[in-house]
């Protein structure tokens, strides 16, 4: 309903805008699609890890089931990929919320034994996670612009978190309204049927018909010898990579273990995500090009100056602290970072052509630098009370000013 509403008031702040910054009919329903399943998503993927460490307590369950997620994610990326351009976007896209519907469908069925069949689950999930973001990703190209690609993505900022905002809240009050795991479970049911909805809405959006059927990502390497200023792009979402790989399951485990209870963990949540839409919607309100070096050197030195409040401990107010800064400030950097990269595939030969080959291999760097965080976390850290948690967590935060130096204007 949030979603609904949101996206409703963004329609009338666009219909405000210049002409060229407006979003068309089909980049709205993208939206409404995303956040139908940001909704899901925000319930779903959020508790999936808590239930995973409320089901073995185990920090090397939660590591190995991410990391195998991540390595899985790149090689769906690379099938979903050549889907895409043998068929359309749109095969891939509903593909994946299909395959993610029936994910946690079998989540609901297996139930506890999500705990001892983890590995698998992990594969699913890599896979059904790549097909759906490879389709969106080349979907979010298509229906933007050039001249409103920046309000676009913001407002995709502002959509997938006001969507979350609801999610989290009402996933913690019935895990803990159930007084035990059974909550989780219907949890992942509204998910289930979250998903439904979004892969019936995607049927709005129609296919394209393309004569470019070729798949060149064979022919990367040779793209990147010849065009350094994207191969830097690359290696900044890897660079991204080395803190999200922590940052997507971590933060929510730290926050229940000072906490102690899944209700707070979800309110938390949503006043994190209201941050995070506050600041997607001054991004948005910004006119022309955004200053993508002074953008990405404040998120980074926003989310090192919340980091180091760790070292000194972790408890609910340290994490607290961290969280704001991480809700403010990463944002900021996903944005530009994003807006940027598209700009750069603009560039690259055949003229928009290789558009699915990139994202293809923006997933791959993400990925890797997602992988070698959680690597060096497992190794380093054998739960949560080691000392060694924080200071790696501080590190990757400390890297993302190379954003700074990777990027170009």
């Amino acid at each position: 309903m949030k979603a609904g509403i949101g996206l409703r008031w963004q329609a009338r702040r666009t219909a405000a805008a210049a002409p060229e910054r407006r979003l068309g009919k089909e980049a709205v329903t993208a939206l409404l699609i995303h956040g139908c399943f940001q909704f899901g998503a925000s319930m779903s993927g959020l508790f999936l890890n808590l239930y995973l460490w409320r089901l073995t307590q185990d920090l090397y369950v939660n590591g190995v089931y991410n990391l195998i997620v991540f390595l899985v994610t790149p090689a769906a990326f690379a099938i979903g990929g050549k889907l895409t351009k043998r068929k359309d976007r749109m095969v891939t896209y509903r593909l994946g919320i299909m395959a993610i519907a029936v994910f946690y469908l079998f989540v609901v069925l297996a139930q506890e034994h999500v705990a001892s069949w983890y590995i698998p689950f992990a594969v699913f999930s890599g896979i059904a996670g790549g097909l759906y973001w490879t389709g969106y990703l080349v979907l979010m190209y298509d229906v933007s612009t050039e001249q409103n690609r920046v309000r676009f993505l913001a407002v995709n900022m502002v959509v997938f978190n006001s969507a979350g905002l609801i999610g989290p809240a009402l996933a913690g009050f019935i895990i803990h309204l159930s007084g035990g795991l059974s909550g989780y479970i219907f949890v992942f049911l509204i998910a289930f049927l979250m998903f439904v909805a979004a892969s019936v809405i995607s049927f709005r959006i129609p296919m394209l018909v393309s004569h470019h059927k070729a798949y060149y990502l064979k022919l990367m390497g040779l793209v990147m010898r010849r065009n350094s200023l994207w191969v830097r792009g690359l290696a900044a979402f890897l660079v991204l990579g080395l803190f999200q790989g922590i940052m997507l399951f971590l933060p929510n485990i730290l926050l229940f273990q000072t906490v102690g209870r899944e209700d707070l963990v979800g309110y938390l949540g949503v006043f994190f995500s209201g941050l995070t839409v506050g600041m997607g919607y001054m991004i948005s309100r910004r006119v022309g090009k955004e200053p993508v070096r002074k953008f990405v050197l404040y998120s980074s030195g926003g989310i090192v100056l919340g980091s180091v409040f760790l070292l000194y401990d972790v408890t609910t107010w340290t994490v607290v602290v961290f969280m704001i800064a991480f809700s403010i400030c990463n944002p900021l950097a996903v944005n530009t970072l994003t807006s940027y990269y598209y700009g750069l595939i603009g560039k690259l030969p055949l003229k928009g052509q290789l558009r699915v080959e990139s994202v293809v291999m923006r997933e791959a760097f993400l990925n890797t630098g997602r992988v070698v965080s959680i690597l060096l976390l497992l190794v380093l850290s054998g739960d949560l009370t080691s000392y060694w948690l924080p200071v790696v967590l501080v590190f990757m935060a400390v890297m993302q000013f190379a954003l700074f130096w990777l990027i170009r204007e």
